[in-house]
């Protein structure tokens, strides 16, 4: 989704010729007590995808993020939003296909499809990349946002890949999702006599929709309503960072975003997200799952997360409410990401040692 849950490291290392790679060997470097960073293309379900390593020791465990959107890649901002992590964990990110960096170096047509059995692939062959390459036997599964139903789908299809699921934002059902987040917004909107707001809202009508700007013009209204119920980021946090701060990057990002979310709303709101029900994948869960909510959350509203939440078994689940925080990062839910990231990181640590 455009702006749909936008969670780098500076690239320190680049794949010779920014080619696909061969298939990933152990690094030699990747030893305990010493960093490791690499930044370059991989290749990942036939074409070179972009994949980041960052990490101040390799002997911590590996936490693989999947980004939102779809189209909002973590890497141009991940030093702001993640740096502070390395020194617990080794972080792994890749530009999913029809993003960032992936969408610079396979540009789609318009009509080149964008499936989310295509990305689940992906991700699982990141998952085993990132497996041999730090030589762990499993990594910790994190994903918001567009990225949280993504990441689920990766935990069902591949279990044994995952130490644990933590997700942020979680996008369950985008039919319940939107329902939702129209009926809350429009209601916020008559109590603060917002006619602008109320009758952009009662020109679409409630969803479901065929119209694919359908979705953006809820997307403002959630955002104009959230900014009153919540603490905004840092300033500078989302400004592209080194080796992505070029005219010719930025044209890929913008461009990455408006195809992957044309192919999420779909031009008759029939694209990847009207599809999207994790319950249809089954609720049990092999692997511990942490749940965290914003409580001023517009867009994947916390009622919706915390009813799938509660129809879920796994082996520990936990649900953690963040207060003062909406769907988009801010530093309370950055904070609360690294804190149960923590609580699963003796379990990973041991689990690699099996």
């Amino acid at each position: 989704m455009k702006r749909f849950g936008i969670l780098a490291a500076a690239v320190l290392s680049l794949v010779a010729g920014m080619a696909q790679s061969a298939p990933a060997a152990p690094n030699p470097a990747c030893q305990a007590g010493k960093p490791v960073a690499e930044a370059g293309f991989v290749s990942i379900g036939g074409i070179p995808q972009w994949v980041t390593v960052d990490g101040q020791d390799c002997a911590n465990p590996v936490v693989l993020i999947v980004h939102g959107g779809p189209g909002n890649p973590n890497t141009p901002f991940a030093h702001n939003l993640f740096g502070p992590w390395t020194k617990d964990f080794t972080v792994v990110q890749w530009d999913q296909r029809g993003s960032g960096k992936t969408y610079g170096a396979n540009k789609p047509s318009e009509d080149t499809p964008l499936t989310l059995d295509q990305l689940t692939g992906d991700g699982v062959e990141v998952a085993r990349y990132a497996i041999r390459r730090l030589g762990k036997r499993k990594v910790i599964l994190m994903g918001g946002s567009w990225g949280s139903a993504l990441a689920v789908h990766m935990a069902q299809k591949e279990p044994g890949l995952f130490h644990a699921y933590v997700g942020t934002a979680q996008l369950a059902s985008y039919a319940d999702d939107m329902k939702v987040s129209y009926a809350r917004t429009m209601t916020l909107a008559k109590a603060a006599g917002d006619a602008d707001t109320i009758g952009k809202l009662e020109a679409l009508g409630p969803p479901p929709w065929t119209n694919p700007r359908a979705f953006g013009i809820l997307r403002r209204a959630t955002r104009k309503y959230e900014a009153l119920a919540t603490d905004p980021p840092p300033k500078g946090w989302f400004a592209f960072g080194p080796g992505y701060d070029t005219p010719a990057y930025e044209a890929d990002y913008t461009a990455g975003e408006d195809y992957s979310f044309l192919k999420f709303v779909g031009l008759a709101g029939d694209g990847m997200g009207p599809g999207i029900d994790l319950r249809k994948l089954g609720t049990r869960f092999a692997m511990p799952v942490y749940m965290l909510q914003g409580e001023a959350d517009l867009v994947t509203p916390p009622e919706v997360s915390r009813a799938y939440f509660d129809s879920l078994t796994a082996p520990k689940k936990v649900f953690i409410p963040m207060a003062r925080t909406g769907h988009d990062p801010n530093v309370r839910m950055i904070d609360t990401q690294l804190e149960a990231l923590k609580t699963v990181r003796a379990e990973a640590v041991a689990g690699d040692r099996r």
